[in-house]
């Protein structure tokens, strides 16, 4: 990927010599520290449906300890009705002096056929420079790099009077269900300064990113029905159309010939000013070799400004399994993803009006409206954003890119409003080569080595930030 040139001051988070000796520190913490994530990753902590919940509350478990380890003065599992379990580990910050929350999950997503994989997913794998397991990258190691970062500074930080909260959700990949009433309750313990979300991803192997903008997400269920049962495709096919069909007919109106999102009333928002090569983007994400890509405009405002809308699943027989009926009933679920600036309740009636506009007549179309997660939007140009630039280009040894991400947070609008007064910092620990959410998900260890440092340069600077506690 391309790299612009940096536009900011960096704020200083050390001298040379500073650096190198913390450096030569975490090189001495980072086998403890890989072991540890190895431990975590074994821990199949799906939070979804109808998945064992045990693990999770094993999961928890395995973070509190790590972080009563790592020395926080209090450490709790707590969650609310419905809710997985959280974790909070405090240190409270000396009068006047101010707090940073270092957020993560520990929970991760399912991990689809184990056979897609070459390794199993729960059994951590070193392969190449890179650690293979589900969690490794998508949240594990953002939990492993804070307890890193605590066990390089974090006696240094109690001593300054720093104030230290983690807080390391259990629900994330399931949609954060009860993440508003859970920092609702625990708002006394949770309020921050400054607040870092070590849940995204970087530019590039050896090229930092700080995540600028996310988009929002709104998802639906979408549900054709032609008959009431199924019948003989060849007795009764003609007159009527499968639900199937019918199903497949309606999805393929949101898209034009391009490849565009072709439902009306979506907001676009302004382009951005880096682009990155096809050529990484195709090799990152997996592009079929001499295949065209889809939409029009430049790749960064087709990934970070621009909806996105997926169909992500479909309920219909198997191949293996298929006879020759007419199928009666098929649902499809379908991701939108909104760009900053746009209203998730305003995206999600545009979708629902485009399939009743597009509905056929010759079945009952219905909709159950899903998840509606906000976009987020940072200042560019904000205190803890040049310290973190800072920190970025000295444990790098080259200068962040500001980046927006095609991915959501949802909860990042949560925090926003709950604190309105902190600032946010969305940092990262995957790069493109991470497959979060897939197949083969992976960690590169030496760039874990560099976000763990970056985190500790991040909070060492933190006391000089005004304090303006939420």
């Amino acid at each position: 990927m391309s790299t612009p040139d940096p536009s900011t001051t960096a704020v200083p988070t050390g001298d040379a010599e500073e650096v190198a000796a913390l450096r030569s520190r975490l090189d001495s913490l980072l086998p403890a520290a890989i072991e540890d994530l190895k431990d975590l990753v074994r821990i199949p902590s799906i939070a979804f449906a109808g998945y064992d919940r045990e693990p999770v509350r094993r999961s928890a478990e395995a973070v509190a300890a790590l972080l009563r380890e790592a020395g926080m003065a209090e450490v709790v599992i707590e969650s609310v009705e419905d809710g997985s379990p959280a974790v909070i580990g405090r240190t409270p910050a000396a009068d006047g002096r101010p707090t940073v929350m270092l957020y993560a999950h520990h929970d991760v997503q399912p991990t689809g056929d184990v056979e897609d994989w070459t390794s199993a997913p729960f059994d951590p794998v070193e392969r190449d420079g890179r650690l293979y397991g589900r969690g490794a990258a998508d949240d594990k190691a953002g939990v492993m790099a804070h307890v890193t970062a605590l066990r390089l500074v974090g006696e240094e930080l109690a001593a300054d009077g720093i104030g230290v909260t983690v807080f390391v959700e259990g629900e994330e990949e399931a949609g954060s269900p009860t993440f508003r009433p859970f920092i609702e309750t625990h708002r006394d313990r949770l309020a921050a300064d400054l607040i870092i979300v070590a849940d995204s991803a970087n530019w590039a192997v050896g090229t930092p990113a700080l995540t600028t903008s996310l988009r929002g997400v709104v998802d639906l269920v979408v549900e054709v029905r032609a008959l009431d049962h199924a019948v003989h495709s060849g007795l009764f096919g003609g007159p009527v159309l499968d639900a199937l069909t019918q199903l497949s007919r309606l999805l393929a109106t949101l898209h034009d010939e391009h490849g565009e999102v072709a439902v009306e009333g979506l907001l676009r928002a302004e382009d951005p000013t880096v682009e990155m090569e096809e050529s990484d983007y195709r090799r990152d994400a997996g592009v079929v070799e001499g295949l065209d890509l889809s939409g029009r405009g430049s790749l960064t405002s087709r990934l970070w400004t621009r909806p996105a809308l997926s169909v992500i699943g479909i309920d219909a027989p198997a191949v293996r399994d298929a006879s020759n009926t007419l199928v009666p009933v098929s649902r499809a679920k379908v991701s939108l993803r909104i760009p900053p600036g746009e209203d998730p309740a305003t995206a999600m009636e545009a979708l629902v009006t485009h399939l009743e506009r597009h509905a056929p007549t010759t079945a009952e179309v219905t909709v159950q409206r899903g998840e509606q997660g906000k976009p987020y939007q940072a200042r560019h140009e904000a205190p803890a954003m040049d310290l973190a630039r800072g920190a970025f280009a000295r444990a790098w040894g080259v200068p962040a890119v500001d980046t927006g991400l095609g991915g959501s947070i949802p909860f990042i609008a949560d925090l926003l409003e709950v604190f309105p007064r902190a600032e946010v910092l969305v940092t990262g620990v995957e790069d493109p080569e991470s497959r979060a959410h897939g197949v083969d998900e992976s960690l590169h260890l030496e760039e874990f080595a560099k976000v763990c440092l970056a985190e500790a340069l991040l909070l060492r600077g933190a006391g000089a930030l005004d304090r303006s506690r939420a």
